[in-house]
């Protein structure tokens, strides 16, 4: 009764007549018998054929049409309630339809597209369900790159991929990049995945360090060798053997490997045929860090100086000397080195002359970790702080207080910082502010310390000397899921490494008392791609 009085009032609307000052624009139809007529439907289709017209009606038509709108309201309602339910259903069919009008399609398709653009994916996928032609505009291959930017979808899907459609199918590859990108991310919350390969190597050795580029997965090991693995395979492919002692750090830039060991020198390898294409002399102590940019790689020693080294030539180009203790950690972006060392302090270094910028004093401990965006200087401590300096003045910005102990790892990206700390906690800080905007913790928190972390995709991974890696919400701060737990969790179970991509996650475990087989995982989210690559 309600939506028929409500189409009623939206008939009366419509017949308001708008006049220009020329009035040269007809009125609008003041009937519903003029609205179907202008719709083109003939006043006849109405009409019921079960018997001859009842005697008055024309009498009590012209009654009702001399009513006030008002009145005619109150009659028809009044006139409802009297009617059969067969009744009222024929009164909605004939009046729904000239009132159900698909305005998009009577736009031009520029306007209709531009409509669209204001529609989430979810809807925009709903609407091409909708019709022929609201599915050929809702497959627009310009809208969808702008629901792909949006996202930030950099890349639509590769000419290989759009090969497996099948043939006809007229299917928008921005829009088979989001619904790709879509299914990846649902992948890593809800855990849709196979499982995981296991590349078990080096015996019973530590992995200290690991790289991933591309396909390419490099271990490297107190054993003194580094190992290429083929993430799609699982296979070793080769073992690069050239250290005298074990590799404590290593970078990587597609093909090209870099390692520091505590042989005291640095080795350059391709890992696609497994040479080692220089070997780095200098350091007089164990190269225990080292940071690469284009083609120039900085390491640090624990002789307390750092080099800087042109990959290409395996030249020594710049020796940076002052820090009085070992330098653990190093950070370069191409135009300055950031160092922290077990004297206590950070230094900011011009490379180019070999001076010293800036020496960052106020930690009252080793410090263990860095990170460096250009901007700010960020630097973790075993004195439990982390600081926040500026890069251009030296001054300290901010000191973030909360953690409890050791800073092992951290990563800074877009103002926002996140830091793993043998409290076996996870923190997200903004360091603009300064201001701590979650920890990681509650009832699903580690049980030990964090060893590594990594944030992407608005996710943040943490690995532990647990024996697992959790997956956290980076902007609710809400435990998610553990994407891996080893068997011997909790009991000598550890990952020490992780690595991951938009679609893959690498990690390298295994434990200090012989309860867990050294060994990479490697899990895959994007499951279409696998199942191709196979």
């Amino acid at each position: 009764k309600k939506k028929i009085l409500d189409s009623l009032k939206i008939i009366k609307f419509s017949s308001v007549v708008f006049e220009t000052p020329s009035s040269l624009v007809q009125a609008t139809p003041t009937t519903f018998g003029d609205l179907r007529l202008a719709n083109g439907h003939s006043a006849q289709r109405r009409r019921v054929t079960s018997g001859p017209p009842p005697s008055g009606l024309q009498d009590w038509l012209h009654t009702f049409q001399a009513w006030s709108g008002p009145e005619r309201l109150l009659a028809l309602d009044e006139l409802i309630d009297r009617c059969e339910t067969n009744q009222v259903k024929h009164m909605m069919q004939v009046i729904e339809p000239q009132f159900q009008r698909d305005f998009i399609s009577l736009l031009p398709k520029e306007l209709a597209l531009y409509v669209l653009t204001f529609l989430q994916p979810r809807d925009l996928l709903q609407a091409a369900q909708t019709c022929r032609y609201w599915r050929i505009l809702a497959e627009d291959n310009l809208l969808w790159r702008e629901k792909c930017r949006e996202e930030g979808i950099a890349e639509c899907v590769s000419s290989r991929r759009r090969k497996s459609v099948r043939p006809g199918a007229a299917v928008s590859p921005w829009k088979s990049a989001y619904i790709r990108q879509h299914r990846i991310e649902s992948n890593w919350r809800s855990g849709d995945t196979r499982e995981p390969k296991v590349l078990k190597g080096h015996d019973d050795h530590v992995i200290t360090c690991l790289q991933f580029s591309g396909d390419l997965i490099v271990s490297g090991s107190d054993d003194n060798t580094l190992k290429v693995w083929s993430a799609v395979s699982g296979k070793c492919l080769r073992t690069l053997t050239g250290h005298s002692g074990g590799v404590w750090c290593s970078q990587m830039s597609v093909a090209t490997v870099i390692s520091g060991s505590t042989d005291r020198t640095l080795r350059v390898w391709d890992a696609e045929s497994g040479e080692c294409v220089h070997t780095l002399y200098g350091h007089t102590s164990t190269v225990r860090c080292m940071h690469l940019h284009g083609n120039r790689v900085v390491s640090g020693s624990r002789d307390a100086t750092l080099r800087v080294w042109d990959v290409s030539t395996g030249r020594c180009e710049h020796v940076l000397t002052g820090h009085v203790a070992a330098v653990r950690c190093v950070q370069y972006d191409g135009r300055r080195v950031v160092s922290g060392g077990y004297d206590y302090m950070v230094k900011v270094w011009d490379p180019e002359t070999e001076a010293c910028l800036h020496t960052l004093q106020g930690h009252t401990n080793r410090v263990y970790s860095l990170q460096f965006d250009g901007v700010f200087v960020v630097s973790g401590s075993l004195d439990t702080s982390i600081r926040v300096w500026d890069a251009e003045t030296g001054g300290c910005v901010h000191t973030l207080t909360g953690h409890q102990s050791l800073t092992s790892g951290m990563e800074l990206r877009d103002n926002i910082l996140v830091s793993g700390n043998a409290d076996s906690t996870v923190r997200v800080w903004d360091v603009r502010t300064g201001q701590c905007l979650h920890t990681l913790q509650g009832p699903n928190k580690h049980q030990s310390a964090v060893t590594c972390l990594q944030f992407c995709r608005g996710l943040v991974l943490s690995s532990s000397d647990d024996g697992t890696v959790k997956l956290w919400d980076l902007r609710t701060g809400a435990w998610l899921r553990d994407v891996v737990a080893l068997q011997s969790r909790g009991s000598g179970g550890v990952v020490w490494r992780i690595r991951a991509s938009d679609t893959r996650l690498v990690c390298a475990a295994g434990s200090r008392n012989g309860t867990e087989e050294t060994k990479l995982l490697v899990l895959d989210f994007d499951l279409e791609e696998s199942k191709r690559a196979e």
